[in-house]
């Protein structure tokens, strides 16, 4: 059982902090890889961090069952935290996340997916993001491609 499912039980909707790792993946042509997700928004490969786990550990891992690939040479980029990070999810869930960024373009592998967390997985120009993104990904995304 992921950690957070098992705080879940004991706090119910309550506030958390949960950890996490995303990763901005560029192919050769620049493009950002994004997964989307059954709620239809699409996003950075990334997840929540499980006990033990650093964040690098958390990025690799969610990268490659989200997408196939597999990451290599990770440069973090920044960590986001704090107030901004607030979340209330549809169901009544409220965290705070804790999300490390990170970057790279050294992969291996083809894209595959057989996860219900992934309904598919293409790269995207920058300056060509989908409408319906995360948007916190999306900031992350300008905020290190653009400045």
């Amino acid at each position: 059982m992921e950690y957070y499912k098992y705080l879940r039980q004991y706090v119910g909707t309550k506030p958390l902090i949960l950890p996490g790792s995303v990763v901005i993946i560029l192919n050769n042509q620049g493009e950002v890889l994004l997964q989307k997700r059954p709620e239809g928004r699409w996003g950075l490969p990334g997840g929540l961090m499980n006990l033990g786990e650093s964040f690098e550990q958390v990025a690799i891992r969610e990268v490659f069952e989200e997408t196939g690939i597999q990451v290599e040479s990770l440069r973090l980029l920044a960590v986001f935290s704090g107030e901004d990070t607030y979340v209330k999810s549809p169901n009544g869930d409220e965290f705070y996340s804790i999300t490390a960024v990170f970057i790279t373009d050294q992969t291996k592998g083809e894209i595959q997916f057989e996860t219900p967390e992934t309904v598919d997985v293409r790269y995207f120009k920058s300056n060509e993001l989908p409408e319906q993104m995360v948007g916190s990904h999306r900031r992350f995304i300008y905020q290190f491609l653009f400045e």
